[in-house]
């Protein structure tokens, strides 16, 4: 392996805007964490426009500190109030708020801070050495593969969809009919643009993804918000004892290793990579009992898990162009307004990007390390501030942010519908995130997929004639028929007992 790429990445990282933007990307994260219900989805297509006069590197290192940065932040809510303030923290609020009873919130939050570190760190180390191999296999790709691997991605994010199944491949469908707005580019007509010359060159991912995310997770924020459990204003005991960190070094170990893999996989994400992690522990556990009432390996495992699941979910989307979030669909979008293309191509041709990328996020996590515990008290004050307040300010940001993309009132007009789609979404239990997952590889599923057959001669039949498009199938059927074969196995009446005597 070359490392002339890796260390030149380095020195973009060392550069002082790009160290700027990434101490402001992490700080506004660990901001957005600690505010329940924004997320960093939201909070980068708020900040989309922001990025427009600045280069691709600096915006997508600001970007992903947003990401990572926020899966701390969510940490410092759990602990305090008992609230979680990202979904992938859910679970540290069980243990965490627990010890902070006990009098113990600085050996929580400490416990997460070195997990959260070790788990990125290691997930960083990994995604530089895999990455790389991962984009050079994915040379071999061509159209029949990559309408394969987008079809995959997109009926496996609606797999794991916290909604349910089946609102989620409605929300994906929806996704791929907003995606064939406009001008076909094979043949030139306008599709559904219903004589509205702003629809005529498609739908822009702007107004969509601040409407979905911004605007609607705003709505639906106040409509459920709810009074939190009183804050633990006192934080002492901000470093863990010895005993802590051994109770915790195999916690920490595993929950990176977890949520490594977990991440990578479309769909996995911090969320389902501080589940699986907090389950794993208590089910290897000899005391399974202190789970739940301040277990310092429950706080240690879902946070360690859920900042490497954070890193690794880079590496589909740097090698493959592939998006395994709905984050990372955002940070898709602000490649491609950059006029970056992330795929297999990236790392040749775009290596200070790449590497610049990877390394901000060893610089990034020494951040979050050394900012976490002092800037608790500043977060807590924070937390009494008013959603009344914070409602109308991210509002009018948001529009103002959609206005300057294309100065056009029409795109406010955009954001608003859709603001109003994501509120009625979450409102009846369909996540947004498959929505904009597919509409983001709506173009890439299209394209592919004509191509392809005319790469055949209109036979579908091609697709599986070759071994990595055929290998992609195979896994997609597996995911669509392994919900309707557990189903059917359940059912089966069971054998009666032997009645005779």
């Amino acid at each position: 392996m070359d490392l002339t790429p890796v260390l030149d990445g380095f020195g973009v990282v060392l550069e002082p805007t790009n160290l700027l933007y990434c101490l402001i990307g992490v700080v506004i994260g660990m901001l957005v964490g600690v505010l329940p219900g924004l997320g960093p989805a939201a909070t980068i297509a708020i900040l989309l426009p922001l990025t427009f006069d600045v280069e691709p590197v600096t915006a997508i290192i600001m970007l992903a500190g947003i990401f990572y940065g926020a899966q701390y932040g969510g940490t410092i809510t759990s602990v305090l109030l008992r609230l979680p303030g990202e979904a992938s923290s859910v679970v540290t609020v069980f243990d965490g708020h627990a010890l902070a009873r006990q009098g113990k919130a600085g050996t929580a939050l400490g416990i997460a801070a070195i997990g959260s570190f070790v788990g990125g760190t290691a997930s960083i180390v990994v995604l530089s050495v895999l990455a790389p191999l991962i984009a050079g296999f994915a040379l071999d790709f061509g159209p029949p593969e990559y309408t394969a691997l987008a079809l995959l991605g997109i009926l496996l994010v609606a797999a794991v969809s916290s909604g349910g199944r089946l609102k989620a491949v409605v929300a994906a469908c929806i996704g791929l009919l907003l995606a064939v707005v406009g001008r076909d580019a094979f043949t030139g007509a306008e599709r559904f643009t219903f004589g509205l010359l702003p629809l005529s060159d498609g739908l822009d991912f702007v107004p969509i993804a601040m409407g979905l995310f911004g605007l609607g997770e705003i709505l639906h924020g106040l409509e459920e918000r709810r009074q939190g459990a009183a804050a633990v204003t006192r934080v002492a005991n901000a470093w863990p004892s010895r005993a802590d960190l051994r109770r915790s070094a195999g916690a920490i170990g595993r929950g990176s290793v977890l949520g490594f893999v977990l991440g990578v996989l479309p769909g996995g994400g911090a969320s389902l990579s501080s589940l699986a992690a907090y389950a794993l522990e208590k089910r290897r556990s000899k005391t399974p009992e202190r789970f739940g009432n301040g277990a310092v390996e429950g706080v240690a495992a879902p946070e360690t898990a859920n900042n490497a699941a954070a890193t690794s979910s880079f590496i589909p989307l740097l090698t493959l162009g592939i998006p395994a979030n709905a984050t990372m669909a955002m940070i898709f979008g602000a490649l491609l307004i950059q006029g970056v293309t992330p795929g297999p191509q990236l790392v040749a041709e775009r290596p200070e990007l790449f590497w610049g990328v990877v390394n901000s996020m060893y610089v990034g996590n020494i951040l979050l390390l050394v900012m976490s515990i002092p800037l608790v008290g500043l977060f807590v004050k924070i937390l009494r501030v008013r959603a009344g307040v914070l409602a109308p300010i991210t509002v009018l940001i948001t529009l103002v942010g959609a206005y300057t993309v294309r100065n056009s009132v029409f795109d406010i007009g955009l954001v608003i519908a859709f603001g109003l789609l994501g509120y009625l979404m979450k409102k009846f239990g369909f996540e947004p995130g498959p929505l904009v997952l597919a509409f983001v590889l709506g173009a890439l599923l299209e394209t592919s997929l004509r191509r392809s057959l005319l790469l055949f001669d209109g036979d579908p039949a091609g697709f599986v004639t070759r071994p990595i498009s055929a290998t992609l199938l195979a896994l997609l059927a597996l995911v669509v028929l392994l919900p309707l074969l557990r189903k059917l196995i359940r059912r089966r009446p069971r054998q009666p007992a032997d009645a005779d005597a």
